[in-house]
């Protein structure tokens, strides 16, 4: 078993990776099972600093590797291997001692006993290696989406209850400790009664952020499900976000998904999307992302409520509360990072902040993008050409730009519609058959 290695998108999208293949090994136990089987108990272990295998080395990997060496350091955690096709440089891991590197996660685990593997890889290899890694007892951070698909979503999770192991999913943003700040004002009736919740994020992207890694950009890879698209990777947490707040993450949770997804890049995946979902408890979510904006602003959560409303800046953990009657009152709130939290978990039996199980719904919205037609390929001039800042790199690079889309966005979470709703003249409206095709304004 084989997958391309990489690095997956964090909070500030993915980085930029050589092509490589690690050995995951044979998958073994159940391929189905209930995804709100609860995680692992404390596991038993030595005490000490807990070994640690990374896979994914770079692009975002290199984040990872930067917090096990914060933990290294306070004598938390021990970086025990990386798996990478190509070793890491002495320079990448500086700080580090003893630390095996091995393309093969399954030998790797074996050597080394990891208790546990961080895996930070293309998307389409997340459930071999993850499931490679529960085989093995090791308990995970794995990076976000989970898996390309449900049907891969469900082996990972009935894999996860076979091996007894424990599974964070790299969500960021649902560590943040405004979660339950925001979670007690709605149910303290702050806002009235919730109307629904809006979602908006502007980022700039240039060409070279789909030219850095084969995958990038793409639905699938060599017959595999790949699925990198706004919604789906870098803009993600604002879904995942979303439906924690209403306490709608499970795959049971979902009661309709609607969904509209462009593209000016030439790429195969959406780089502009919205999409509405009706939650089994009546919420109605709405989600409006692009990476061909006008400029970079800080993505938000807007919960309407019918006496107020709270606006959330996830990335920045940052809270405004308005409401009829009362000044405005904004607060910043701190940050529990999730291999920590993992840590805490395998110690004391702590529940995790972010369970695989309490993924599903997002994972059910990874699917609808997944079967969804083909993005509608948006021509010029919808979008024109402009500089803007190269992917990492430093300098410049060209990007694509689509006029008008930085309000559009906007306007979407203010009034949690679709941009066909609004009057955009290249959107169509979810569901229309054909809608696949190229729009010109």
């Amino acid at each position: 078993m084989t997958a391309v290695d990489g690095a997956n998108a964090g909070p500030a999208g993915p980085g930029t990776v050589p092509d490589a293949v690690l050995r995951a090994g044979p998958v073994a136990g159940p391929v189905t099972g209930p995804d709100a089987r609860p995680e692992a108990g404390p596991a038993d272990g030595p005490d000490g600093p807990v070994p640690v295998v990374l896979a994914g080395g770079r692009g975002h990997g290199s984040w990872h590797l930067e917090n096990l060496r914060r933990l290294e350091a306070a004598g938390r955690v021990r970086l025990a291997g990386v798996c990478e096709l190509q070793p890491l440089a002495a320079e990448e891991l500086a700080g580090f001692d003893g630390v095996e590197q091995s393309p093969d996660l399954a030998g790797l685990l074996e050597r080394t006993g990891a208790r546990i593997t961080v895996v930070c890889t293309p998307i389409h290899t997340h459930t071999e290696l993850a499931l490679t890694a529960a085989r093995a007892g090791s308990h995970l951070l794995l990076e976000k989406p989970p898996t390309p698909s449900y049907e891969d979503f469900r082996r990972l999770t009935g894999g996860l209850a076979a091996a007894g192991t424990a599974c964070q999913i790299g969500f960021q943003s649902l560590g943040s400790h405004a979660l339950d700040a925001i979670a007690g004002l709605i149910g303290g009736g702050a806002v009235g009664r919730v109307r629904g919740i809006g979602g908006a994020g502007a980022w700039v992207r240039g060409e070279d952020y789909y030219t850095r890694a084969p995958w990038a950009g793409r639905r699938t890879l060599g017959g595999r499900d790949v699925v990198d698209g706004v919604l789906t990777n870098p803009l993600a947490h604002a879904v995942a976000t979303a439906l924690r707040i209403d306490g709608s993450d499970r795959a049971e949770d979902l009661a309709g998904i609607e969904l509209e997804q462009y593209r000016a890049h030439a790429i195969e995946a959406d780089d502009t999307s919205c999409l509405r979902l009706t939650t089994a408890r009546g919420t109605r979510i709405t989600v409006a992302v692009t990476l061909c904006a006008e400029r970079t602003a800080d993505p938000y959560l807007l919960v309407h409520g019918d006496r107020g409303r709270i606006t959330f800046w996830y990335t920045r953990d940052r809270v405004l509360v308005q409401r009829a009657g009362h000044a405005p009152e904004e607060r910043l709130y701190g940050r529990t990072d999730l291999l920590e939290d993992l840590l805490a978990h395998l110690a004391t039996g702590s529940p995790l902040l972010v369970p695989a199980h309490r993924t599903g719904a997002f994972t059910r919205v990874v699917e609808a993008v997944r079967t969804a037609p083909p993005p509608v390929r948006l021509t010029e001039p919808v979008w024109h050409r402009a500089d803007g800042p190269a992917w990492r790199s430093g300098g410049t690079a060209p990007r694509r730009v689509i006029s008008g889309v930085d309000e559009l966005v906007a306007a979407s979470a203010e009034t949690l519609s679709l941009f066909s709703e609004l009057g955009a003249d290249w959107a169509v409206p979810a569901g229309v058959p054909g809608g696949e095709g190229e729009r010109r304004p």
